[in-house]
């Protein structure tokens, strides 16, 4: 149920990852530095993402936070250079472990949220700070809504 602390850290080759869904916690420092790494998709059954999970992921474009996160720890996404979509499915902003669970933003990131959840993202403490990059989108249509 758990990927453990430093499991992949490291794999320079990795650049697919399956996360089944009796995973409910990944775990410090699980995948990071995994600089092949292009793509996550994070299941629902997941409550808990550790510090610095997928950091310095260089290649990392796109991630998928299933809607049963709860948690996501500080330096997260940090310095995934690459990341330009996040898509967090949760209608309740998971609560960030710091300032600076993704960099900042000089790749143009979006970050998808319900569209319902769009103004408590936009408040949330430590999310507050990427207000800008944050867009409503409807989940079951895959449309953006502004």
């Amino acid at each position: 149920t758990t990927i453990g602390e430093l499991a992949f850290a490291l794999c320079d080759s990795l650049t697919r990852v399956t996360i089944g869904d009796s995973v409910t916690t990944i775990g410090e420092y699980a995948f990071n530095g995994c600089s092949s790494l292009t793509s996550v998709t994070i299941p629902d059954s997941v409550t808990t993402i550790g510090e610095w999970a997928f950091g310095y992921c260089d290649s990392l474009k796109s991630v998928t936070i299933g809607d049963s996160v709860t948690s996501i720890g500080d330096h997260a996404f940090y310095s995934c250079d690459s990341l330009t979509s996040v898509y967090c499915k949760a209608t309740t902003p998971p609560a960030l472990g710091g300032t600076w669970v993704f960099d900042n933003n000089g790749s143009g990131r979006k970050i998808y949220v319900p569209a319902e959840s769009v103004e408590a993202y936009k408040s949330a403490e430590y999310w507050s700070k990427y207000a800008s990059a944050i867009v409503g989108y409807d989940f079951d249509n895959g449309v953006v809504v502004e």
